[in-house]
């Protein structure tokens, strides 16, 4: 894949991924959807990344989608990502990336943004970052996950209020809220994002995929058939090299170095 409409980096186990359109907002055509989905494929496939931080080029994490470029595909045309992508709005539940990404925000995150974010599983915002599900305001309504996760993350009532009138939630709004667990100073955010995302690629990696997966599990089939799963799925990684690596760095009282097996 030749990257054109993002930026992807890595930094030990952790894979960044940088939307790169600044000079149109970092608005979403499907050419930068599409490359983002084949971003988090690598990051899902690759046994030596850990860890994913999604974040954005310039001022605005993105101003939302370009609707004309979007317009056939909101009316119905078939659009089909090629083999080995991973949506990054998580909207194939049983093609989910196994491993966490970070969120970045700064500036403006509307729309499409705003929906991404809800997939995600940390969110960093800056304090000048305003998010927005713009879409009623333009007559139609987000279609990207937003107004089936919105009220998990917030309460019924509290989504409503965004999700009904397009209004913008600032940075500390949203970490009152819960849709962010940390607020920056702009310019801050990635840098807090990177150091979130090194701390968990430090930890044991068969571990973290394994309780991410029992969170997804328990969100979506409930929380008697995820508790019914915790024994059962952690009797194999209890033979792994790092669950010894793990008993023996805490006998030896010094970090444990992990290689995912």
């Amino acid at each position: 894949m030749e990257y054109t409409r993002i930026t992807v980096e890595t930094q030990g186990h952790v894979l960044l991924m940088g939307l790169n359109r600044p000079e149109k907002q970092n608005a979403f055509d499907l050419e930068m959807y599409e490359q983002l989905a084949h971003a988090y494929g690598e990051l899902d496939r690759n046994p030596d990344l850990r860890c994913g931080v999604l974040f954005a080029h310039g001022k605005h994490f993105t101003s939302g989608l370009e609707l004309d470029k979007w317009a056939p595909v909101m009316s119905g045309q078939e659009w089909v990502l090629p083999e080995g992508c991973v949506h990054p709005l998580g909207i194939d539940v049983e093609k989910q990336c196994r491993k966490p990404v970070v969120m970045a925000i700064r500036g403006r995150c509307y729309t499409i943004g705003f929906e991404i974010l809800l997939a995600q599983d940390i969110r960093v915002v800056a304090s000048d970052a305003r998010i927005a599900l713009l879409e009623v305001k333009r007559g139609i309504y987000p279609v990207g996950g937003g107004t089936v996760r919105l009220f998990q993350e917030i309460g019924w009532g509290n989504a409503m209020r965004y999700l009904l009138t397009g209004d913008e939630i600032t940075g500390h709004e949203a970490l009152r809220l819960g849709l962010a667990q940390e607020v920056t100073e702009p310019e801050k955010e990635l840098e807090r994002a990177i150091q979130i995302a090194t701390d968990i690629s430090k930890r044991g990696p068969l571990g973290v995929m394994a309780a991410l997966k029992s969170a997804r599990f328990a969100k979506k089939n409930g929380d008697q058939a995820a508790l019914d799963r915790l024994i059962p799925d952690l009797i194999p990684i209890m033979a792994s090299e790092d669950v010894k690596e793990g008993m023996m760095s805490f006998f030896e009282r010094r970090e444990a170095i992990f290689k995912g097996k």
